[in-house]
């Protein structure tokens, strides 16, 4: 007999909590391998193809293309270890003799989904979800037909509140979640609680099957903290279709995906740290000519980004302070091993931005190589979850819009930003002679917990020495 397996949207990397479905790979009914890509969904930071890791007959869909699913929300059902609905399997009966090795082996699955998903039973990890009938197995997907309309509605009325996940969310919701571990969003949400000294089990989670959002916790925290004021957020919700009709008169854009995680980011980072800025001119037309002369004397092309990204490493190797993070809950910074440069790439869909890994030990040609791979990765919306954490510093090339400075907003939870504006001809200095030079804007954000004036200002200088003077860079190599 089939067994009716659910899998769940899993954890696409570090920090994201939802993501949109773009386009559905497989419909019901269709037979699906094990590890096949069946849907494409859309984060905050990246596009991805969704692999499952159930071989046999898909039961149902959950969610229509450019619909927002939180982590841990059913995407869809398989029918293992057997036949699944009597018409879905006449439909596929032409392909169920090359899938018969996949039926055999259908109680078994990948372990290799994605972040969150590890090699333990399914029992373990995914929760089985069984139904009454085969009928009763495509529930989910009657919504769309509307004569089959009247039996989900009267299905998944415990679940109302919760439109991502119809029927199957109903049925979870009965477990106690004292039954097991506490079903917690992400690694990040737990740690939250635990620096905070909150007891997971005492959260009431908003998410599907009770699970413990961000925001649950947050609230919980909240209302420790000013016990008096916690309930009021519980009416505010009601009160602002009230309030819609008075500021409705401008265009509403809605921040989520890039927008909604660039500005969670950016309001963490001006909340959390106490940042400062401190600016230098100087003199680029000779770090200029060199890379004249490096692309003249054959070889690949070196980027003017990757000159910066080496005087960058070169710069936190002897200014270590700037290449760490602050650890709130310990009191304590840490200062890190390897630098992993981030850039700001600005793409069709916003702001983002890729680390290069393990800059400080890459040549002047590696690194333009690796800035190339990783912007058309961005401009294509095709950078994995991967390419967008882990920076340990990042630079921020500006001048490519035509400005020549600005005080850019650190990248949390890294320690300093430099930005670059646009290298232009201006009147200066050189030699005891006024001249006409090529002249570029530097400044540095830094985390003044890190350190003091005195640091961030030595490292900018030494930026700026090996910008004016390229040969400074030999003393180092």
């Amino acid at each position: 007999m089939a067994q009716v397996l659910e899998f769940k949207l899993p954890d696409l990397g570090e920090g994201l909590t939802e993501a949109e479905i773009v386009r559905w790979l497989v419909a019901v009914g269709d037979v699906v391998a094990i590890d096949q890509p069946v849907v494409e969904v859309e984060t905050a930071k990246a596009m991805v193809e969704v692999p499952c890791p159930y071989g046999g007959v898909v039961t149902a869909r959950y969610g229509e293309e450019g619909t927002e699913l939180p982590v841990g929300a059913p995407l869809l059902t398989v029918a293992v270890g057997g036949t699944g609905a009597p018409e879905e399997r006449a439909e596929a009966a032409p392909e169920a003799a090359p899938t018969a090795a996949e039926s055999a082996v259908s109680s078994e699955y990948s372990g290799n989904v994605l972040v969150g998903y590890g090699t333990a039973g399914p029992a373990a990890r995914r929760r089985r979800v069984k139904h009454a009938s085969p009928t009763a197995a495509q529930a989910p997907t009657a919504p769309k037909a509307p004569a089959a309309a009247p039996a989900p509605v009267a299905a998944p009325a415990p679940a109302a509140p919760a439109p991502a996940a119809p029927a199957p969310v109903a049925v979870a919701t009965a477990v106690p979640a004292s039954a097991g571990p506490v079903p917690v969003i992400s690694p990040l949400v737990r740690k939250l609680a635990r620096d905070r000294g909150l007891d997971l089990r005492e959260v009431r989670g908003s998410g599907p099957e009770g699970l413990i959002l961000r925001a649950d916790v947050e609230l919980a925290l909240a209302a420790l903290e000013r016990p008096v004021a916690a309930p009021a957020p519980a009416p505010a919700p009601a009160a602002s279709p009230a309030a819609t009709p008075v500021a409705a008169a401008g265009e509403r854009i809605p921040l989520r995906g890039l927008r909604g995680a660039v500005a969670d980011k950016l309001s963490r980072s001006r909340t959390e740290i106490p940042d400062a800025t401190c600016w230098v001119d100087a003199d680029a037309t000779e770090l200029m000519a060199a890379r004249r002369a490096m692309n003249t004397a054959g070889g690949p092309k070196i980027s003017l980004l990757a000159l910066l990204a080496r005087i960058c490493a070169h710069a936190l190797d002897r200014f270590p302070e700037l290449n760490s993070t602050v650890d709130t809950a310990a009191r304590e910074i840490v200062r890190l091993p390897a630098v992993h440069l981030g850039f700001a790439a600005q793409t069709p869909r916003g702001l983002v931005v890729p680390v290069v890994r393990d800059a400080g030990t890459r040549t002047a040609e590696s690194l333009t190589a690796e800035f190339a791979r990783l912007t058309e990765s961005a401009r294509q919306g095709t950078l994995t979850p991967a390419d967008l954490t882990g920076g340990t510093f990042t630079l921020n090339n500006y001048g490519v819009f035509g400005v020549d400075g600005s005080t850019p907003i650190i990248n949390h939870p890294e320690a300093a930003m430099l930005g670059v504006g646009r290298i232009i001809p201006k009147p200066w200095v050189h030699q005891g002679e006024l001249a006409v030079r090529q002249v570029v804007q530097l400044s540095l954000t830094f985390d003044h917990r890190v350190c003091d004036g005195g640091t961030a200002g030595g490292f900018l200088r030494y930026v700026a020495d090996c910008v004016e003077q390229p040969a400074v860079l030999l003393r180092t190599v």
